[in-house]
């Protein structure tokens, strides 16, 4: 990357806590790093055996993704989800949700003069996207706030990282109507649907969101979550048919393939529903006893109705409450990594195995 691109992206987040990382690390019982939303738990062996069964095969997958691939996205969609009418043409496999969220603006040939909207709290890679397309960005939660403006691109993110908001039918069909009043496209970032506890969460794609019709819509999927195939690198993009297409193409040219024995382990993990049920209940449980921990430590936490995090304050600035549990072994995420507004805010993973889980509700105590 040349010095002109790097320059406009801000400090990678996570070597912003090195130190408390060190001071974390050097606790006597080691460290119990709740900072970042990876896996721990092994991968199942039938996506394992699908993975090596096509291991031999030589030749270029291709950029759309085997049929069976596609099929097993649009049946699991409907399955697990209540999502109906996907087009198997319409789902597009691609090299982790990062690397598509990150290129979609580019992708979609957006640049200086639109406008990309991304949550008031939000994944940092939203933001990273929009810069690397050279657009104009707007942090809004409420469409109020973007007065007369017509948005080119509308990210949505339901459940949330960080904050595990879930948004509502209402709120979701209010965007939906909003963007097609003015031309925008709506990117739904879905990756925690699998992963809601105490409310629905309702894909941008379901009926009642969008009464059946996909235009101008993305879902945006990963199996990084309750698969267990971050290291894979296995999402995949569904909606409106037109827009998969472009996408496609401009993929195509660009050489974006996710390799064939990937494509596999997908499909195998798409079409089984008990290995997902299983890794859903152990972040079930270890949410359980971290929740009870920071709560009985004092801690406050807001939304965090779905996916993998607990968003904890503890009325105090975030960076304070990173050196606070550095202090017990304890690693976190500061809120302001996501947005002006998370400062008062840490995030908490549940990615740790129960051993570390168990340590980190000792520590709290």
């Amino acid at each position: 990357m040349s010095t002109r691109v790097s320059s406009l992206l801000p400090d990678f987040p996570w070597d912003t806590i090195a130190s408390a990382k060190a001071r974390a690390a050097a606790h006597p019982g080691g460290i119990v790093d709740l900072s970042v939303g990876t896996p721990v738990d092994p991968v199942d062996p039938l996506i394992r055996e699908a993975l090596a069964a096509v291991a031999e095969v030589p030749g270029y997958p291709t950029t759309h993704g085997t049929p069976q691939l596609r099929a097993a996205a649009v049946d699991a969609l409907k399955r697990r989800f209540g999502i109906p009418g996907v087009e198997p043409d319409a789902v597009l496999p691609a090299i982790g949700t990062k690397e598509l969220i990150a290129g979609l603006p580019r992708l979609l040939g957006l640049g200086a003069q639109d406008l990309v909207v991304i949550p008031e709290v939000a994944y940092p890679t939203y933001e990273v996207g929009a810069l690397l397309a050279g657009t104009r960005i707007a942090r809004a939660d409420g469409l109020t706030q973007l007065g007369p403006q017509s948005p080119a691109l509308i990210y949505l993110n339901s459940p949330s990282n960080p904050t595990g908001r879930v948004l509502g039918v209402d709120h979701l069909r209010k965007v939906v109507a909003f963007a097609r009043e003015r031309g925008a496209i709506v990117a739904s970032d879905e990756c925690y649907l699998g992963l809601a506890w105490d409310e629905r969460a309702v894909s941008v794609l379901d009926p009642e969101v969008c009464d059946g019709d996909h235009t101008g819509l993305l879902a945006i999927h990963s199996l990084s979550k309750t698969s267990n195939l971050a290291s894979y690198r296995a999402g995949f993009v569904a909606g409106d048919p037109a827009l998969v297409r472009e996408l496609l193409e401009v993929r195509k040219h660009a050489g974006m393939m996710v390799p064939f024995p990937v494509q596999a382990a997908m499909t195998a993990a798409l079409g089984d529903d008990t290995h997902e049920a299983r890794q859903r209940e152990r972040y079930r449980a270890r949410r359980e006893v971290l929740r009870k921990a920071l709560q009985a430590a004092g801690f406050r936490i807001d939304h965090s109705e779905a996916g993998l995090y607990l968003w904890s304050t503890r009325g105090e600035n975030c960076r304070t409450t990173l050196d606070w549990l550095a202090e017990r072994g304890i690693l976190a995420a500061p809120g302001d990594f996501y947005g002006p507004t998370g400062t008062d805010h840490v995030r908490i993973a549940l990615t740790a195995t129960d051993e570390r889980i168990a340590a980190a509700a000792e520590r709290l105590a």
